[in-house]
């Protein structure tokens, strides 16, 4: 049975679980002049306290809008948020109010914006946003949230805290300005962190003190990461578990050193294969993944992957029927490949470090 037709429940989380989030048959959809997108379609995943889960795959394939449609932020219309469940601790948030949601985001589900620059108010300091955030959820008083402010930057990182915090967000430089929106999204100690491309537009040294910072911070609150990201790199260097989008679906899920050692699912493999290999001491090229992703509007028959698939061979379940997420193996390896048991491949996680 595929994944995405498990029926969940409406029952609280068991006591002693470890299961912070649960979603179940995610769909979201945008109703647009040019015709109805579905940008999630049937997504399912588990998010347990403590570990990191990533989110890959190409622009456009349905990560961020996943993330948006869990807190409720993508407005409706044109967007329509159904599934069967969204489940926080085992209240479904998909029947959750306007109140409850504003509890909610910040205070127990916290995001990290891929645009720290369009994500902060430029006419306030930010000390003041960070601290609004800490009243709002936390309840102290104005001098205290400043306090807690100063705090955290000085937490991620950030030089002189008491003087940064009184500075607009053009004043710094955009490392400082991520590691400033990790300060605001961990000042409330959330159980749940989503980090939208956390290392967009970084050099390589900024990026890995970003990533170190959101470990750190995990640790120390026993809080757990969704880590929204295109980068296998970053994803080999920290993740406990991976499931990979393309189309709006869930096309590879499971544990990061199996899925990296004993990939199921072409699309995988093509991502696997565009990355520098510490073995590799030839001049061989680095192999794209050919042609370009599909439009959400108007999405090929059968498997979505098909067309820019070198597995397929001209197959014609490939082009007629969509493949089921299913358990491939032992464990929650799932792929949604016809094909899945055939296909070989896989790269270390040493090796695919080279490319973060």
């Amino acid at each position: 049975m595929s994944v995405d037709t498990v029926p969940v429940p409406e029952s609280t989380t068991p006591a002693g679980s470890d299961v912070l989030l649960s979603v179940r048959n995610l769909r979201t959809t945008f109703d647009t002049d040019a015709g109805l997108v579905r940008a999630v379609d049937g997504v399912s995943f588990d998010v347990r306290r403590g570990e990191v889960l990533a989110i890959v795959g190409e622009s456009g394939s349905g990560k961020s809008v996943t993330a948006m449609s869990i807190l409720g932020l993508l407005p409706s219309p044109p967007a329509i948020i159904e599934g069967d469940g969204i489940f926080w601790k085992g209240e479904n948030l998909l029947t959750a109010g306007p109140q409850r949601m504003r509890q909610v985001r910040g205070g127990e589900i916290a995001m990290i914006f891929q645009d720290p620059l369009s994500a902060l108010n430029p006419v306030h300091r930010v000390g003041k946003q960070i601290a609004e955030m800490v009243r709002q959820h936390r309840g102290l008083n104005r001098s205290d949230a400043w306090a807690k402010a100063v705090e955290v930057l000085g937490l991620v990182g950030i030089p002189q805290p008491e003087r940064r915090a009184n500075m607009h967000p053009h004043e710094f430089s955009g490392g400082m300005r991520q590691r400033a929106m990790i300060a605001m999204a961990i000042s409330c100690n959330p159980d749940l962190l989503i980090a939208d491309e956390p290392t967009t537009a970084l050099d390589v040294t900024v990026q890995a003190q970003v990533l170190d910072v959101l470990m750190e911070i995990k640790d120390e609150v026993d809080s757990a990461i969704m880590l929204i990201t295109h980068d296998l790199g970053v994803v080999a260097g920290l993740a406990d578990r991976v499931m990979v989008m393309y189309g709006g679906k869930q096309v590879e899920t499971g544990d990061a050193h199996e899925l990296f050692y004993e990939t199921r699912h072409p699309y995988t493999l093509g991502l696997l294969a565009s990355l520098p290999r510490l073995d590799d001491v030839g001049d061989e090229e680095l192999l794209p993944i050919r042609g370009a992703p599909p439009s959400l509007l108007k999405l090929p028959p059968g498997c979505a992957f098909h067309p820019r698939c070198d597995h397929s061979n001209g197959r014609e379940v490939c082009r007629t029927d969509v493949p089921e997420l299913r358990v491939i193996g032992s464990g929650d390896h799932r792929s949604a490949c016809h094909f899945a048991e055939e296909l070989v491949g896989g790269v270390s996680r040493s090796d695919a470090e080279v490319g973060s």
